[in-house]
């Protein structure tokens, strides 16, 4: 067998292309949307992405696995995040091979063409009635096992949503600690994710907080806007704004049950734009002001007073106000764009515009993509010519 000598700098320099890779996130950036569907009235899926890709939101949570959704995802170079709805948790639960089956029918089919980051199993399941509680772990552990004997749990992250009702005593951050009745389920529920490296993610709403305490909390604050703030009396440190103040409530919390590594993501904030009569906060110009000062929060890209090196990253909720939901009408009202891809207020998004313009622009992925592959080139045909010069 004839041999042949390679140059030690060409071994090194093989090795450095080896080494590079793409590292799968859940979360790309810091800013997401949530894309409810509970309306008669809004754009189609197609529709939506052309919404999306025009405002630049990339990354996007779906409360469902509706595959017209998923299809319409499938190369866009958005990134989405499935759920699992709570009616199904006991199911997925009690039966491993219902959870195989389900991930390979509604995740692995339709990957990589449609970017399936994540799965959420349930929302705001624990702190509650209780009546899924009890499934909510296994439903976890069935869905991630079978992402890892498909070899898919490197690329699609598991999760769940939590409500503030899983909390007690919030304020200030530093006394927060997990209710007593939610503890039985929260603890081996992080002591799972901890081990997989899952977030734990939190629907926060310093609307809701503002709504339910008016008399102690200035609405400013809530807002993002200027104002005296508030001092944390044990650890000394200051806020000035509410959602980071309810973030390291839940970095205290998960402080004191063990798990002070874990990273807090929020999976749900916004502000209603309208209201029924005892909801006069649910404007059109605090929703504004709410959500504008939302994304310049989220584009400095720091973290919060009590984990600085955390950067926050947050779904704001929603993409279009649902006329179909129950409640009171700030329920009906989250949208940052009306049914019609209108925009409820400006916030710096474009409203929808049917027309096929937005074909031609490249995305930002795609950007990246050829940006790659043009590395790459190089990187050979640097390799090659060494090859030939020694």
């Amino acid at each position: 067998m004839k041999s042949f000598w390679v140059h030690p700098f060409f071994l090194v320099f093989l090795a450095a292309i080896a080494s590079v890779s793409v590292t799968v996130q859940a979360f790309t950036g810091t800013y997401g949307i949530n894309y409810g569907r509970i309306a008669n009235n809004i754009l189609s899926p197609d529709e939506v992405v052309t919404l999306l890709k025009a405002a630049k939101i990339k990354n996007v949570r779906i409360y469902d696995f509706d595959h017209n959704v998923i299809n319409a995802f499938s190369g866009t170079g958005l990134e989405l995040v499935v759920g699992l709805p709570n009616e199904n948790l006991r199911d997925m639960s009690a039966n491993a091979d219902h959870a195989m089956n389900w991930v390979k029918d509604n995740v692995q089919a339709y990957l990589p063409d449609t970017q399936i980051r994540g799965i959420a199993i349930g929302n705001e399941v624990l702190g509650g009635s209780d009546e899924f509680s009890g499934f909510l772990l296994d439903a976890v552990k069935n869905v991630y096992n079978a992402l890892d004997k498909l070899k898919l749990s490197h690329a699609v992250q598991v999760t769940t949503a939590h409500s503030q009702a899983v909390f007690a005593d919030s304020f200030p951050p530093s006394s927060c600690v997990f209710k007593d009745n939610v503890v039985q389920y929260m603890k081996p529920l992080l002591e799972f994710f901890s081990q997989i490296g899952s977030p734990f993610c939190l629907n926060a709403y310093p609307f809701l907080a503002y709504m339910y305490n008016k008399d102690e909390i200035d609405i400013n604050y809530a807002l993002f806007l200027p104002t005296e703030g508030a001092d944390d009396p044990k650890t000394k440190l200051h806020y000035d704004n509410l959602l980071d103040a309810q973030i390291d409530a839940a970095y205290a919390a998960l402080e004191k049950a063990g798990f002070g590594k874990m990273e807090v993501i929020i999976t749900e904030t916004g502000w209603a734009s309208h209201g029924d009569e005892n909801e006069a906060a649910a404007t059109a110009s605090n929703a504004r002001t709410y959500n504008y000062n939302l994304r310049k929060r989220l584009a400095k890209m720091k973290g919060t007073p009590f984990r600085p090196k955390n950067v926050v990253k947050a779904y704001v909720f929603a993409i279009f106000n649902e006329n179909l939901k129950p409640g009171a009408s700030s329920e009906k009202n989250f949208g940052l764009f009306k049914p019609d891809g209108s925009i409820s207020y400006d916030i710096g998004f474009h409203g929808y515009k049917s027309s096929s313009a937005d074909s031609s622009l490249l995305s930002l992925k795609e950007i990246r993509a050829a940006g790659r592959f043009i590395s790459y080139s190089i990187l050979l045909t640097i390799a090659t010519a060494l090859v030939l010069l020694f």
